[in-house]
Formats: C-alpha cells, sequence, structure tokens
C-alpha cells in the first residue's frame, strides 16, 4: 500500500548499490548486483541491446527528427543503474534531432551508484566518454528526492532518487516515451506492482510509448490493468521477445482533488517573458528562462545585484528543522541544487567557495535541537555531518569553544557578482526600470515603466521577482510579505591578521575573507524597511562575532584590526519573509477568485469544492526567500521556467504546493480570517 499523495517519506540518505564486477560472456568485466543477482548490462552487447530494447521499439530516431515542439520530448525511466540507457538517449537525440529541439530525462533509482562505480562501468563505453564524463562530474549524492543535472545546452537530467513507484506517484509532469528497465521481475518483484503502473499511466502524455526487454505475465497483466495496449516484438539476442506499447488516453490526475486550488495554470506561449527585479531570484529566472530559448528582458530600478543581493559576499547554507518538514526538504534540495548551478556556471570559483559551512551549537538547546536532528535525518556525511569543538576548530583553523553541523559542500557566494553573470546569459535583456503598474490583455501584459514618459513594455508573461515590493502590485497585493531589514559589517584586515577556513555561523555569520576583508553580520529587524547604516547596528554585529569566536576576535585586536563599530564599513539592505518563512515560487492565483470559489473552506475544511485553481494568466512570483535566497532562488527559478516551458518540474508535487504563492489564502479562509490586503503584513 502506498503512502497518502501529500506524504513523503523520510528524508535520509539512500544505500548505494553494492556491485560484484564479473566477467560476461564476451569475457568482459561488468558490473553485477549482489542484491539483486542480476547484471546491469553485458559488456559485450549491452549498448546494442539498449539501442534495441528502448530506442528502437519507442521509435526514438523519428520520433526525434520530427520533433517540432516548443516543450522539450520526455523520456521517463524506471531505473537509471548506470545510465547507459539515457547517454544512449542523448546520443540518439544528439543524431537525429532538429537544432532548437530538448530533451528532458526523468529516470528513478532506489540505489545509485557510487560515484566510482559509475565511471568504472560507463568506461566500457569510449565513444560515450564525453557524455558520461560530464554525468559523473554532477553525480549528487545518494539523498531522497529530485536532482537536476544540466547535461548540455539541449538536454536536462532529473534523478528522483528513491523508490520507483514513490517517485512516479509524485512526479510533476508527463513522459512521450518510457523505458521500463530495473532487474527483472522475478529478481525485484518489489518493483513491478499495480501501483508502479498506475503511476506510469498516470505520469504519460496522450500517445505515449513504452518499452520493456521483459514479458513476464504480471508485466503484461500490469499495463493492461493500467490503460495501456501492450504487444509482443522481438527481443534482442537471444531473448526471443519483449514487449512494446502506447497509452492512447492516460486516466486523470486525480492527485488535484484534495487541493484542486493548487491545480496548475494551462500552459501558454512564451516567446517573450518580462522579468521584474535583478537580485538573486529575478536573475536566476532569467537565465532560467533564456537558457531554454525563451527572450526575457529583466528590468530592475537599480540593475543587477542591488537590495538584498548586493553584497559583496553572502553564506550559501540553510538551518534545517530537528523533524522533517517541506521548508526544510525544499531548503535542503536548494542548497545541492545551488551547488551544481555554481559548479556548471562557474567552475573556475571566482564567484563562489564550497569552503563548508559550520552551524554551531552555542546552547545546550540548541545542541539537543542539533542532536535530534541527526538522529532522524541520517544523511550522507558529505551533505551534513556532526563536529566536535576540536574538530569544528581544526577545520576552521581557528580555536571554536563549541561542537555543531558541519555541512561540507556549502560555502559563500558573491551575491552581486552572481547576480552580473546570471543577468548576462546570451537571450536576457537588461533594463534599468522601476515597473510601476501591469495589465493583462489578450495576448500577454502591457508594463508601465515608471521613467517620466509614460513609456509601456509588452511580454507573454511576466515574472515579479522584488523581494519585499513584489506585493505592490494590485495582482499580488493579497500575498503577505514582511520586509526584514539587515546590516553587514565589513572589516578591513591588516597584515598578519588571523584567518577562517570555514564558514561559522550561529547567531550570525562569518565567512573567510575576501580579498582582505571579513565580512559578517547580519541583524535582524522585521518590519522594518530603511537602508542606511547605523552604528549600533555594526555594534551588534561585533557583539555576535566576539560571542560565537572569542579566540578569533581577540587576534584580530593583537593584530591590530580597527574592530571599532565607528571604524566599520557595511550595508544595509531588506529582505523579505513570508508568514511561513517558505518562499513563493509559482502562480499568482487570482484572490477574489479564491475568495469566493473556496468560501465553503470556512464552514467546513472537509468540503472541497472541484473547482480549480483560477490564476492570473501568465503571471509568477518568486519572493519571500528571506536570508537563505542563495540556497532557493535557483532551485525556485527552476521551478518557475519549467511550469512555463511545460517540463517536469524539480521537486515533488507536494513541494511544489508548498511554494505556490496561494497557499496562505487557503489557510486564512480555513481558519475564518478575512483576507490580506496591502503591504508589509506578516500576520
Amino acid at each position: 500500500m502506498t503512502a497518502a499523495p501529500d506524504a513523503l517519506p523520510p528524508l535520509a540518505g539512500l544505500q548505494t548499490a553494492r556491485l560484484d564486477w564479473r566477467r560476461d560472456e564476451g569475457g568482459e568485466e561488468a558490473p553485477h548486483s549482489a542484491a539483486f543477482d542480476d547484471v546491469y548490462f553485458s559488456r559485450h552487447d549491452g549498448r546494442a541491446e539498449t539501442e534495441h530494447v528502448f530506442l528502437h521499439a519507442n521509435r526514438l530516431p523519428a520520433r526525434f527528427a520530427e520533433w517540432q515542439e516548443a516543450r522539450p520530448f520526455v523520456i521517463g525511466e524506471t531505473g537509471f543503474g548506470t545510465g547507459l540507457n539515457m547517454l544512449c538517449a542523448w546520443a540518439c537525440f544528439d543524431a537525429h534531432s532538429p537544432p532548437t529541439a530538448r530533451l528532458h530525462l526523468v529516470s528513478t533509482e532506489k540505489f545509485p551508484l557510487a560515484r566510482e562505480d559509475l565511471a568504472r562501468a560507463l568506461a566500457a563505453w569510449p565513444d560515450l566518454a564525453e557524455r558520461a564524463a560530464r554525468l559523473v562530474a554532477q553525480w549528487p549524492e545518494p539523498v531522497a528526492g529530485v536532482h537536476r543535472l544540466w547535461l548540455d545546452e539541449r538536454v536536462t537530467l532529473d534523478l528522483h532518487f528513491g523508490d520507483t513507484t514513490e517517485r512516479l506517484e509524485r512526479l510533476d509532469g508527463r513522459v512521450d516515451a518510457w523505458f521500463l528497465d530495473g532487474f527483472a521481475p522475478s529478481k525485484n518483484p518489489e518493483m513491478w506492482r499495480p501501483e508502479l503502473f498506475a503511476a506510469l499511466a498516470a505520469r504519460s502524455r496522450p500517445g505515449a510509448t513504452l518499452a520493456t526487454f521483459t514479458c513476464a505475465g504480471v508485466v503484461k497483466r500490469g499495463l493492461a490493468a493500467a490503460g495501456f495496449a501492450w504487444r509482443k516484438v522481438p527481443g534482442f539476442g537471444r531473448k526471443r521477445e519483449m514487449l512494446a506499447g502506447e497509452i492512447v488516453a492516460p486516466p486523470e490526475d486525480r492527485r488535484r482533488a484534495a487541493t484542486p486550488w493548487f491545480t496548475p495554470p494551462a500552459a501558454r506561449a512564451a516567446r517573450h517573458v518580462a522579468v521584474v527585479g535583478a537580485g538573486i531570484a529575478g536573475a536566476s529566472v532569467a537565465a532560467a528562462l533564456a537558457r531554454r530559448g525563451v527572450a526575457v528582458t529583466l528590468l530592475d530600478r537599480e540593475g543587477p545585484g542591488s537590495g538584498g543581493s548586493g553584497n559583496e559576499q553572502g553564506a550559501l547554507y540553510v538551518k534545517l528543522a530537528a523533524d522533517t518538514n517541506p521548508q526544510s526538504r525544499v531548503y535542503l534540495a536548494g542548497l545541492l541544487h545551488s551547488r551544481r548551478l555554481l559548479e556548471a556556471l562557474d567552475p573556475e570559483r571566482t564567484l563562489w567557495s564550497p569552503c563548508g559551512v559550520l552551524q554551531l551549537a552555542m546552547s545546550d538547546r540548541e545542541q539537543a535541537r542539533q542532536t535530534r536532528f541527526l538522529a532522524h535525518h541520517p544523511l550522507p556525511g558529505r551533505v551534513v555531518h556532526g563536529v566536535s569543538a576540536e574538530e569544528a576548530s581544526r577545520l576552521s583553523s581557528t580555536p571554536i569553544e563549541h561542537g555543531g553541523l558541519h555541512y561540507p559542500e556549502a560555502g559563500w557566494v558573491r551575491p552581486a557578482a552572481l547576480c552580473r553573470r546570471l543577468a548576462a546569459t546570451p537571450g536576457v535583456t537588461c533594463r534599468r526600470a522601476e515597473v510601476v503598474g501591469l495589465t493583462p490583455g489578450d495576448d500577454g501584459w502591457t508594463l508601465a515603466l515608471g521613467e517620466g514618459k509614460g513609456e509601456r513594455l509588452t511580454a507573454d508573461q511576466v515574472v515579479i521577482a522584488t523581494a519585499a515590493l513584489a506585493n505592490r502590485f494590485a495582482q499580488t497585493a493579497a500575498l503577505p510579505l514582511q520586509p526584514v531589514r539587515g546590516q553587514v559589517s565589513r572589516l578591513a584586515l591588516p597584515e598578519g591578521a588571523p584567518t577562517l577556513d570555514r564558514v561559522v555561523c550561529a547567531g550570525g555569520y562569518v565567512p573567510p575573507p575576501l580579498d582582505g576583508t571579513l565580512t559578517f553580520g547580519a541583524t535582524f529587524a522585521p518590519n522594518r524597511d530603511e537602508t542606511a547604516v547605523h552604528e549600533a547596528d555594526h555594534a551588534a554585529n561585533l557583539a555576535e562575532l566576539e560571542a560565537t569566536l572569542p579566540t578569533f576576535v581577540a587576534a584580530l585586536r593583537e593584530a591590530g584590526a580597527a574592530l571599532e563599530p565607528a571604524t566599520l564599513e557595511g550595508r544595509a539592505a531588506v529582505r523579505a519573509a513570508s508568514p511561513d518563512k517558505s518562499p513563493y515560487a509559482g502562480p499568482v492565483p487570482l484572490a477574489e477568485a479564491w475568495a469566493a470559489d473556496y468560501a465553503l473552506l470556512a464552514k467546513d475544511a472537509t468540503r472541497v469544492p472541484e473547482t480549480p485553481g483560477r490564476h492570473h494568466e501568465g503571471l509568477w512570483i518568486s519572493a519571500a526567500h528571506g536570508s537563505r535566497g542563495l540556497a532557493s532562488a535557483p532551485l525556485c527559478a527552476e521551478l518557475i521556467a519549467s511550469r512555463i516551458c511545460d517540463e517536469p518540474l524539480p521537486l515533488e508535487a507536494p513541494l511544489v504546493d508548498h511554494l505556490h504563492p496561494g497557499r496562505r489564502l487557503i489557510r486564512d479562509l480555513i481558519q475564518g480570517k478575512p483576507p490580506t490586503r496591502g503591504v508589509g503584513n506578516g500576520s
């Protein structure tokens, strides 16, 4: 029996595949699963088998050659294994598709290979070496969830780590062709269940095809019961027969029955999108859309990398709840996503450093919370692990009095420089302009620019990403946002001053020095939106730094550092937070329509109307990222760009719903609260 559609399994690391390396019938070494007592492929003829079973039985060469859709062609796979099937599909796509076509690969895996085993297995195919190297370089840690990889400019791979049925039940996206792989039903009966076939059907587009090596009765019966038409076709090698098939009319997706308000809007044209706001949220959206071939106009009053994204240095880290909740899932997925994105965008690491982050436990309460977190989240050590005070001191190269959590692959980023790099993505046009109004039309939106000339700009769709100002438009006014002022302090270091090797976080944060300057902070002042720099805030930042790293601060003083509030430089900016501290990422709801359509919830929350949620067509928002935008904004940008471009999403459906901008409207209706109007309402 499967879990409820909105439930997710515990957030944890996965067991990696246990392999034996055996000689196949051709005398070549090939990987063999110790757990399932079955081969991944035959090195002697595995490539030819993949092409016969999955590529040709799904008619991929011809379908790729004919593909003219703006959206990508989507292949779904049950069991990634060594990745051979997907690499072959990628090679086939490159050989046959028109240059404007895109390919999106979605694959599940419950027992991912270790990186070293993956590289060893794929070394069997020299002609795939370049593609394999890109896959291996981005190979994620074995953490349950969705991991998006950019294989090249036209090919995206989403790895869904976890149980195949559970992963597909929570996939937000639809598939054109299925590779039903995985170990044989006799070896792996747990995978080939009725629930799997039902999930395959529900995630299929009309006319989706399938192919599988097996003709087992359980597979034929499961496919037929789910609505697939199957037929036997010649198999490969000594295997006489295999199955191919298609589904003409997939079943209705009933996952929205309990939450119809989160029904996504229908896809519409996105030739030109205007993105309002060029901080980390807006610049990430602009770059994500431009990578998909969409023309983007990026508008900001101050230009890319201003406001809350304008600091020279910021920490890339998260603070996860002791008990798993949707917010922690989103932020951990975002942290891992940002890490891969930065590596792909800037392999020279001029914009960032994966130096690691220490999150110290400076009180008994925090130590107890972290202990509970580690007990409830058995994640890989490369993602997070506990450290003693001695280990923290060694890692940071300065004496530390407290232990805590170590995130080895987190670190720091140059936010302002990153925004400028993203805004320079080919296909993005930047304009310094303030957008003062939005007007919908039959073909899109008209944006009024506040340049004193009454200028107008038109776009097919619009994304709002203006932080605390994001609900200043009439269409977004119902979304509660709380302004939060924060000030960082900057200290020019004298020669011979001590340094840090890790970002250290407690009440504030301090990364390793950059260009001879130590940045630390930041203050946290809710419901304040002024940006003047205050000496009192410098004093607060100094006090926090000294409480966290007293020996380090003493060494700074001995080296002659000017540690006085009046001598420090700094910068203040305003970020935005939502009432539940999770970002808004998705379509903007028609608040008045929601209030009418779902008014019944105020009387009885169990009586859910069937009416799908109505939204402002072609209007989206990415906001409320708070102080963790480096971890959340790039992933939210992918979510929005994927929805606009009609692609599978990079998060599980329950987490997509958790980020929906209308979630607060529904909560207020259920609790009988009046609709939120105006700006700065964080209640």
